[in-house]
């Protein structure tokens, strides 16, 4: 594996032709992540199931750890437009609560793919693979947007960040299988009543 010499992010495609191999190299990731776990899934596999050079695919993702934290900026992000097309039923913090149970749901959805992501985002240091920023930002979006709020305050920066926080531990903790789905579901509502009272909209 090659070393990273500087903090960059995944290289952007420019052409309709680098980006459809883009796809396919996170679409590859993903369905082996899928199918075996973490430890076990290598490059040169991503590689060949991408149909890319192996060089290619390091241009793109210097390392592992690069490449999942750039499938789970993916995974979000299709997460954010199916919310799009199905908001959430309810405002303010029901809203943000129905938005991570669905959210919660569609991850454990591919267990095996979920403990990719999550580990590999969460060993992700900012100064090497600054995509992992990407994450941090769509998730603040997710739920800025579910509490209808335009212009957060400091507070509720600070909610959003130790929500996720929680979260991501929450869905690490049932993929473990040291709770289960509906204590995760719960431990999620408790942490949106104790973490989201002081958020500055009026619906709380």
């Amino acid at each position: 594996m090659p070393r990273i010499g500087e903090a960059r992010d995944a290289a952007e495609p420019s052409s309709d032709e680098q980006r459809a191999r883009h796809v396919r190299m996170l679409e590859a990731a993903a369905e082996l992540a899928t199918e075996k776990e973490f430890s076990r899934v290598q490059m040169h596999e991503v590689a060949k199931r991408a149909g890319v050079a192996i060089g290619t695919l390091y241009r793109y993702f210097p390392s592992k750890t690069h490449l999942f934290v750039a499938v789970m900026v993916e995974q979000i992000e299709q997460i954010n437009d199916n919310l799009a097309r199905r908001p959430p039923a309810h405002g303010g913090k029901d809203a943000i609560y129905e938005v991570l149970v669905r959210s919660t749901r569609a991850l454990l959805r591919r267990p095996a793919l979920s403990t990719a992501m999550i580990q590999s985002s969460s060993t992700a240091n900012a100064a090497t693979v600054p995509d992992a920023a990407k994450i941090d930002r769509a998730f603040h979006d997710i739920v800025m947007n579910a509490a209808g709020i335009e212009h957060p305050t400091e507070d509720d920066h600070t909610a959003v960040r130790l929500l996720m926080q929680l979260w991501l531990g929450v869905i690490q903790s049932c993929l473990n299988g040291r709770i289960s789905i509906p204590d995760a579901e719960s431990d999620i509502r408790t942490a949106c009543d104790l973490l989201l009272a002081r958020m500055s909209t009026n619906e709380f």
